[in-house]
């Protein structure tokens, strides 16, 4: 049987011994380097740690102490109590009750001049003590509603005429919105006061199609809440009836009766109207205005619609504002009659 002979493994020499004896020599103290510096690291990642920890100060210091997340703050003295701080709110009740009032003779001509001694208010049958009254020129926020459906084709031209007439001839600080409306409302002009503006974009607008009114007036009555003065109005330029609106008669009545708007109208009716809808609409608008304190003005001829507009904005000009706090302080959510 035959055997393979195993490899011969020849002794390495003195030089090649001592090198290596030196290599891992050099090996040690190279690990033991990377231990002390790891060791070190360690210390001082405890030490840091250490130094976060929250140390109690020394008896005889006084530590602030932190104020509870809901404690309300110190009130203000001084002059800092006149400011208004951000994120602050403002709390009242608010019991002054203002009524505009228009005065106007069996002729239907205004009455002016008059003092708080020659009115008298009443509500609910109980007369109330006046407490303010006034009748300056105060701006108005003025939104105006303007028919463009199909039937105004005719009476587009001097509606735009009246529209500007009623403009030009009110308080240079009163600000206006132009709504129009056809199959549905839209804001034709935002609040302005500047008349360019608002006829350049009158210019522009052309009538057709259906009739949403009462969209229309509902859309200007939330668009209210956008205005800068105290006293609203509503200008509806229209020939009455409504034929495509989303929203109810019952609706808008509601929304109108809760809105301190006044509507004054300016009706150009067609005394031979074809629909149902065209021969309701002029009750429609003077319903309307008579519920807010405002006028319906009727129109023969379509000639007299910028006298009429004048005399709109005059009468708004020439209002009677009276105040009173009610007797009766009953918070209920009932209407009461104001007479």
């Amino acid at each position: 049987m035959k055997t393979r002979p195993l490899p011969c493994i020849s002794p390495v020499g003195g030089g090649n011994l001592r090198q290596i004896r030196r290599a891992a020599r050099l090996c040690s103290l190279w690990i033991c380097s990377l231990l002390l510096c790891f060791c070190l690291c360690h210390i001082q990642a405890q030490d840091d740690q250490l130094n976060r920890v929250h140390v109690q100060p020394p008896a005889g210091t006084a530590s602030p102490a932190a104020e509870p997340a809901s404690a309300e703050a110190p009130p203000e003295t001084g002059i800092n109590a006149l400011k208004i701080h951000p994120g602050s709110f403002i709390r009242m009740d608010v019991d002054l009750v203002l009524v505009p009032v228009t005065i106007t003779d069996p002729m239907n001509r205004l009455v002016t001049g008059l003092e708080k001694n020659d009115f008298q208010v009443f509500e609910n049958n109980g007369e109330q003590a006046i407490s303010s009254f006034a009748c300056e020129d105060a701006p108005v926020s003025i939104g105006i509603i303007f028919d463009l459906s199909g039937s105004m084709t005719s009476k587009l031209v001097r509606a735009k005429e009246a529209i500007l007439q009623f403009i030009m001839t009110a308080n240079p600080q009163d600000e206006f919105f132009v709504i129009g409306f056809n199959d549905r409302p839209e804001l034709i002009e935002d609040f302005t006061s500047s008349v360019e503006d608002i006829q350049a974009r009158l210019a522009t607008v052309q009538s057709g199609h259906r009739t949403a009114l009462l969209d229309a007036i509902y859309y200007g009555v939330a668009k209210m809440k956008d205005a800068h003065h105290e006293r609203k109005a509503l200008l509806v330029v229209s020939d009455g009836g409504d034929n495509r609106s989303r929203y109810t008669e019952g609706e808008v009545r509601a929304q109108v009766r809760e809105s301190d708007v006044e509507i004054y109208s300016i009706g150009i009716f067609d005394p031979y109207a074809p629909t149902p809808e065209e021969r309701t609409g002029p009750q429609l608008l003077e319903d309307l205005s008579d519920s807010t304190g405002g006028r319906m003005f009727r129109v023969d001829d379509v000639d007299e619609m910028s006298d009429i507009a004048e005399k709109i904005s005059t009468e708004l000009r020439n209002q009677y504002v009276i105040g009173y706090r009610p007797t009766d302080r009953t918070r209920d959510g009932k209407w009461r009659k104001v007479k």
